[in-house]
């Protein structure tokens, strides 16, 4: 049988060998203090390995941030120091050598950080929290109201993008996502929920679009031509009219394309805390499917895809050009095995398991 799941897809300098793809999900794992902060450590090694012999075609390593105050909290990884790179490398070696390419999503969490690892609002700074910044004073729900950052500082945050990017590629990802979605703060721009400015940074649409466009420019001027680079949104605040719309996804999807983005990860929500989100089976891939047919931009979808068939049909429908598989995956890492069994896809295993092949039992 020919699997669409199990087709490879190339972007640029880049081919996965298949379209089932790991979805960023933060572990809230990393040292928070002391010569290794930020870095990854034993756990998102053996995390990432047993995912990775699962058999994805690509793994996006969680939201990892660009500086210290782009943590969403004290125990998140981080990539904004060369010391960090080493135990990044430790996580693409481990991952080239399963067949499985090697992404990461670099983030930062503007209003949102500086929070409990453990769930809950913003740390006191006696508690390990910091100061956290966003494109206007406005808190997220109960969280601690964030400072306004300044042109020069906005700058800033392109610049530590771009640097981030790069020290990406030193620790050996081949793929690089943008994280502008989920309320952090990209998206925190993007929403006018979040962004009352009234600079060049806020206002009509372009202007909140302006920060988006200035970073993945920045990142595709450091990492080339050659490397993809992928844009997670939020293709909805479920407040419309009021916050990002679905309309202004499809805008948006439309410069990403021009500005040379390769492909768009939707998913939706998490600008504000009360939001009604209607959650289903797939229920976020009427989005992708939208900005596909719309954009001519190749999309992820996610969201509440859990069975083979299901994801299938996805691809097969033109919903999506791959699946991006998140809670399903954190409780089977080996979902891809046993998608490729269940629609007679060929899917090898490591040799270290070939006497599991079913074929040879």
């Amino acid at each position: 049988m020919t699997s669409n799941l199990f087709a490879p897809i190339t972007m640029r300098g880049t081919t996965v060998p298949n379209r089932i793809w790991m979805a960023p999900m933060c572990q809230y794992s990393a040292e928070a203090a002391g010569p290794a902060t930020g870095a990854p450590n034993d756990w998102h090694l053996q995390h990432y390995g047993a995912r990775a012999v699962g058999g994805p075609g690509l793994i996006l390593v969680e939201a990892t941030a660009i500086a210290p105050e782009g943590r969403i909290s004290p125990a998140d990884l981080g990539i904004w120091n060369d010391a960090q790179v080493e135990g990044h490398r430790r996580l693409t070696a481990f991952m080239r050598g399963q067949g499985v390419v090697p992404g990461i999503q670099i983030a930062h969490a503007g209003r949102k950080g500086g929070t409990d690892a453990r769930g809950g609002g913003s740390l006191a700074l006696d508690e390990g929290g910091w100061e956290t910044v966003a494109p206007s004073a406005i808190a997220f729900g109960d969280y601690a109201v964030p400072h306004e950052l300044s042109v020069e500082e906005i700058r800033g945050v392109v610049t530590a993008f771009a640097e981030a990017a790069e020290r990406a590629l030193a620790a050996g990802y081949e793929v690089i996502e943008v994280h502008g979605a989920h309320g952090y703060l990209v998206h925190e721009f993007l929403s006018p929920v979040s962004n009352r400015r009234e600079d060049e940074y806020g206002g009509d649409f372009e202007r909140r679009a302006r920060l988006a466009l200035e970073i993945v420019d920045a990142v595709r001027a450091v990492v080339g031509e050659q490397v993809p680079v992928l844009f997670r949104v939020s293709a909805t605040d479920w407040i419309e009219p009021d916050g990002w719309t679905a309309d202004q996804t499809v805008r948006l999807a439309a410069l990403l394309r021009e500005h040379t983005v390769d492909l768009v990860d939707v998913s939706t929500g998490g600008s504000v805390p009360d939001a009604r989100i209607p959650a289903g089976p797939g229920y976020q891939v009427p989005f992708a499917e939208r900005i596909r047919r719309e954009t001519g931009m190749p999309t992820g979808a996610v969201g509440l895809i859990t069975e083979a068939q299901q994801a299938e049909k996805i691809l097969a429908e033109g919903g999506a050009d791959v699946v991006l598989l998140g809670r399903e995956l954190l409780r089977n890492p080996y979902w891809p095995r046993q998608a490729a069994h269940e629609l007679g896809a060929e899917h090898p295993l490591p040799r270290q398991y070939g006497r599991a092949d079913r074929k040879r039992a």
